[in-house]
């Protein structure tokens, strides 16, 4: 079992945190998805016919991580929080990528809430994963840079396991290293928010949504909760 934690600085600077961890194994990343096809064809009809937007840096939810990229030294509208790109991404091109279903799934959920989220191939973590304040002379290889190495500014939040950073700017790019793919089997999803006594309701239904559409492709999936008040959690 993979543990997750939250790192007693972290919690300390950021004491309304939540983060849903959604684990699924036996995932079979090959086959159809098809209720993922549809969350992300709703999404770009809606979008299409003015009827929804994603949430901009207007929006109280996407407003709460900007300031707390700047409380960790990070200017959010030159390297934004992930649903942030994702939605103004959208907004532009009308669409949403299309990775694989599971990356997708995570992306409609996220973009549909307005809350960031990620993954982890938990075949490819080593030891458990801490979100926790980086250090000095630390490394981090960029989902689809396999040859740039970059060094996280101390004192950036970040995911890490016991080989090496997973994510810049806490939630901003995840690491190659732990990438999701198609033949990703044991995977743990991620989303986040920093202001639970507003979005808790919000995170916990779409905790619910990204299961529901992995269900139909996993042997089993399940839902824990991480904050200040329940620092770890089993994936």
């Amino acid at each position: 079992m993979t543990t997750f934690r939250l790192a007693p600085a972290v919690a300390d600077a950021f004491p309304d945190a939540l983060i849903a961890l959604v684990t699924a194994t036996g995932l079979r990343g090959r086959e159809a998805w098809p209720d993922t096809a549809d969350a992300l064809a709703d999404l770009e009809r809606r979008l299409a016919e003015g009827s929804w937007q994603p949430a901009d840096e207007n929006d109280p939810r996407i407003a709460a991580w900007h300031t707390a990229y700047r409380a960790f030294g990070t200017n959010p509208r030159r390297i934004r929080p992930s649903v942030d790109a994702l939605g103004r991404r959208m907004a532009k091109k009308g669409t949403l990528p299309r990775i694989n279903p599971a990356v997708d799934s995570y992306n409609a959920v996220s973009v549909r809430h307005g809350l960031p989220a990620g993954a982890f191939d938990l075949d490819r973590v080593t030891g458990d994963v801490e979100i926790r304040h980086a250090g000095d002379g630390e490394e981090f290889t960029p989902l689809g840079e396999p040859g740039t190495v970059e060094q996280p500014k101390a004192g950036e939040v970040v995911y890490a396991d016991s080989s090496g950073v997973l994510t810049r700017h806490w939630n901003h790019r995840d690491a190659h290293r732990t990438r999701v793919t198609e033949d990703s089997t044991r995977v743990a999803f991620l989303l986040e928010t920093v202001d639970a006594p507003r979005d808790a309701d919000l995170l916990k239904a779409a905790a619910d949504e990204l299961e529901g559409l992995l269900v139909p492709h996993a042997e089993r999936t399940a839902v824990h909760y991480l904050s200040p008040a329940q620092p770890h959690a089993g994936a």
